[in-house]
């Protein structure tokens, strides 16, 4: 994709992801990549951050002979998708008003 993705954009992702069922890094990274270029060494700061804020705790699961780290959202992480996501629908309808010609600054 042409346009940037902003770190907060990706913790939207993240929580969105893990949200509909947990999931591990690699796998949280491959749904990411279809919209951003992000390596797998970004994103695990981004993981690390949301588990200290408490919107995602970890568990450890065997998966064909190698363990793997899970990422679960908790009901605070929950109640931050929330918030992204009425501020993404904010953010949407301007661009896309502000595209469409819908919406114009004044000028004063």
């Amino acid at each position: 994709m042409y346009y940037p993705v902003s770190a907060v954009l990706i913790e939207f992702l993240i929580l969105s992801i893990v949200k509909r069922q947990d999931s591990y890094g690699y796998d949280i990274s491959q749904t990411i990549k279809l919209i951003a270029n992000i390596k797998e060494s970004s994103l695990y700061p981004i993981l690390k951050k949301l588990e200290k804020a408490g919107y995602l705790t970890t568990y450890t699961q065997e998966y064909q002979g190698r363990k793997r780290k899970y990422y679960h959202i908790t009901s605070s992480g929950k109640n931050h998708l929330t918030f992204l996501m009425s501020e993404w629908a904010s953010y949407k309808t301007t661009i896309d008003g502000i595209v469409e010609g819908r919406i114009r600054h004044d000028k004063s």
